[in-house]
């Protein structure tokens, strides 16, 4: 009997729907686009296979939250488990443009980091990330693309300077900004 995840990952090609990866079914769940919880249904029109880390972030939030979410990552979805860890293609970008990489001379790197989290969040506009959450995922995605070490603790620490320079303010899982 084929499965309501079975019939999903055919339909997608066996892909995760944000990212795109190859999506293995043991890594794979049902994500409700209208959350069970606001009163989505179970049809395929409403449902949507990614990976089990992806499902449990965007959990019940509204269609409208986790809209925002895809567009904050501008393309560019990192799967929070990197289910299948395939490198994201390089962006078109011309040497002249390209962000300068990071110097050892740097404190502990946050100084090159913070200046290209801070760059990034200023492009960003309007369509800053709004949660906890969702900035930690965009700048791991960030760094994740530059090629810099992002683990949950130095993203972590990135946050806390942001907040210590006044650029970030986080309010419970909140965050809004004066980056200038």
């Amino acid at each position: 009997m084929t499965t309501h995840l079975d019939r999903l990952l055919f339909a997608q090609g066996g892909q995760c729907f944000f990212c795109r990866k190859p999506l293995p079914k043991a890594e794979a769940s049902v994500e409700h686009l209208v959350a069970s919880a606001n009163g989505g249904t179970n049809d395929d029109g409403n449902c949507v296979a990614c990976c089990k880390a992806l499902n449990h972030l965007l959990a019940s939030k509204s269609i409208k939250d986790k809209m925002q979410i895809v567009l904050n990552q501008r393309g560019h979805i990192v799967c929070p488990d990197n289910v299948s860890p395939q490198p994201n293609p390089a962006p078109t970008v011309s040497p002249a443009t390209a962000a300068p990489k990071p110097t050892p001379a740097a404190v502990n790197g946050a100084s090159t980091a913070i200046d290209l989290v801070q760059s990034d969040l200023k492009k960003r506009g309007a369509s800053r990330p709004r949660k906890v959450s969702t900035l930690t995922s965009t700048i791991k995605a960030l760094l994740k693309q530059q090629q810099k070490p992002n683990s949950d603790a130095e993203v972590a620490n990135l946050i806390a300077e942001l907040q210590k320079r006044g650029k970030v303010i986080v309010s419970d899982t909140n965050v809004t900004y004066k980056l200038g």
